[in-house]
């Protein structure tokens, strides 16, 4: 149930995004949730070609394009002539998986390092899919890319997902959260929450994305919610290094429900199937007896 969201669109219809464009799903919301009072830092990308297409905008908001690397470092800069100007101005910075993941990585840990006041929100979409559906960082094991396409000699990408918000997290980043587009209550928490601490926060959104992964336009809400109810993304929030699990699926389902739904995983073996199941249980285990514990990251 979604309820009382604001009415004002700041990412307007009419954007060439794919229908069930799962990160359009994730801006509009990230948006409403900010609010009027917002500059947004935005790098090359699929949502970037979409929402500017010279000399149209889809952007409500005061708005500038940066390039894959130095996303977090404009994003830096707005934000420090802000604070000289004495202006409380918030500040959020998307980027996909080249401006989070990996090429623009450096800049973003040299922010976070240097404590600048904004949040980064990734569209988490598991590949590069702006240039051709590459593998990334962000892409999970065995998912079939154009990189790592599966066949005979390889089975698609043979690397685990990157786990970036621990990373983000282990930089002293006071706020760290997982989202999904499914739920828009919590995504407009976790943004919220994100807003309102000082410093550096981080707000990864997952975000399916039709021609990347292959399946109806019409089921990428279901697809996130797949997801997370079987354990394959969990949504939880990292605040002063403490870990806490915003979300717990009232039952077990397999995550072979979630793997068939969509091409990219279609050629893979029953073998390969219980490995990534193995894989979800392990890593769903060690999140609870963080949560436990209440393990300090830093």
């Amino acid at each position: 149930m979604i309820r009382g969201l604001p009415e004002e669109e700041y990412f307007a219809s009419g954007h060439r995004a794919c229908a069930g464009c799962g990160g359009a799903i994730a801006i509009r919301h990230v948006t409403k949730a900010a609010g009027p009072n917002t500059i947004i830092v935005q790098a090359t990308g699929c949502m970037e070609v979409v929402s500017t297409p010279y000399p149209e905008t889809a952007w409500k908001l005061p708005y500038i394009h940066s390039a894959f690397d130095n996303n977090a470092a404009v994003a830096s800069g707005i934000e420090a002539a802000l604070k000289k100007a004495g202006k409380k101005v918030n500040i959020i910075v998307f980027g996909g998986d080249g401006a989070t993941f990996d090429i623009g990585f450096g800049a973003l840990s040299g922010a976070l390092e240097r404590g600048h006041n904004f949040l980064y929100v990734c569209n988490d979409n598991d590949a590069y899919m702006n240039t051709g559906i590459q593998r990334s960082g962000a892409t999970p094991k065995y998912a079939h890319t154009t990189t790592s396409p599966a066949g005979k000699v390889i089975p698609g990408k043979i690397q685990f997902k990157k786990p970036l918000p621990f990373i983000i997290a282990s930089h002293r980043s006071p706020y760290v959260a997982t989202a999904s587009i499914h739920d828009i209550n919590d995504l407009y928490a976790k943004v919220r929450r994100g807003l309102s601490i000082g410093g550096p926060c981080y707000l990864q959104v997952y975000s399916p994305c039709v021609p990347g992964w292959g399946y109806d336009t019409a089921k990428t809400v279901e697809i996130a919610k797949l997801a997370v109810e079987t354990k394959y993304y969990p949504l939880y929030e990292i605040e002063n290094g403490i870990l806490r699990i915003t979300h717990k699926p009232s039952e077990n389902k397999s995550i072979e429900s979630y793997l068939k739904m969509q091409a990219r995983f279609k050629h893979l073996s029953p073998e390969q199937i219980r490995e990534v199941q193995a894989a979800v249980d392990n890593e769903w285990a060690r999140l609870l007896e963080m949560e436990e514990k209440k393990c300090k990251l830093y």
